[in-house]
């Protein structure tokens, strides 16, 4: 398959998630010959032999955590043994942030000796994955625990996933490129202070001033999904003039019809 984005799951927030009204899997890239997966939540290996075709995860070069949340990090250990074929192989990438191994630990000890590397993940740092493909953490977002968004840019692309927090002044700057990801859980903003997710007017927001080819809404919480994410979509891309996608479970990016426009 060439390179490609597939959203296992969008789900966000406990209600959604805990009552499966989507698939709270991960997102899969495949990138210039490496396959990553980002943020596996409950369900993720199941999900990965139900989509259509399935993926593979010995196949995998990667898993990605953007932070602890059990929505985000459920499957996390199973797929480390995916990746490793059953712990046969001493191989793949881990790369999470530091708080994800400390008291309660969401990797396990026996599987960081099984990966064939864990990485701890810092702000402002990059990382490369193989030749061509550099894992960017370009700044700790405002979240209950340690918490990144990611960057990820070949020669021919750049790609951002903006995961959970609360909007801060600046965020956009750290994300520009030409495919934008964005997990918005609320539809209006949070009335507690404790709720640290993105709502949809402060996605908007970004969204303008990032300006990228496309925007791709997903994480959807309980509020979010009762008002319809693909009609809003339809409406945003209307009125902003950029195309914006609501994500659906299963829904996959062709990455190749960027490429022709860089």
């Amino acid at each position: 398959m060439s390179d490609f984005i597939k959203f296992l799951g969008t789900a966000g927030a406990r209600y959604v998630v805990t009552r499966q009204m989507r698939s709270s899997a991960g997102l899969w890239c495949s990138l210039n010959g490496l396959n990553m997966l980002i943020d596996p939540g409950p369900g993720t290996l199941a999900r990965c032999f139900s989509v259509n075709p399935e993926l593979e995860p010995d196949k995998l070069d990667a898993i990605i955590l953007t932070h602890r949340h059990i929505d985000h990090s459920t499957d996390l250990n199973i797929m480390v043994e995916a990746m490793t074929g059953g712990a046969l192989y001493h191989k793949g990438l881990v790369l999470l942030p530091g708080d994800a191994l400390l008291d309660e630990p969401v990797l396990y000890r026996y599987l960081r000796e099984i990966a064939g590397q864990v990485i701890v993940l810092k702000e402002g740092q990059s990382y490369q994955l193989g030749k061509e493909v550099l894992l960017t953490t370009p700044v700790k977002h405002e979240h209950s625990v340690e918490t990144y968004g990611v960057k990820l840019q070949t020669p021919q692309i750049n790609l951002s996933l903006i995961a959970d927090t609360n909007p801060f002044h600046g965020i956009a700057d750290y994300y520009m490129g030409e495919i934008l990801i964005l997990n918005v859980v609320l539809y209006k903003p949070a009335k507690h202070k404790w709720v640290q997710h993105l709502d949809l007017e402060s996605a908007c927001k970004i969204i303008k001033e990032v300006n990228p080819q496309l925007a791709v809404l997903t994480h959807f919480g309980h509020t979010m999904l009762k008002n319809c994410p693909w009609q809003i979509s339809q409406r945003l891309t209307r009125e902003l003039g950029i195309e914006i996608v609501a994500a659906y479970d299963g829904y996959q990016i062709d990455l190749s019809r960027f490429y022709s426009k860089n």
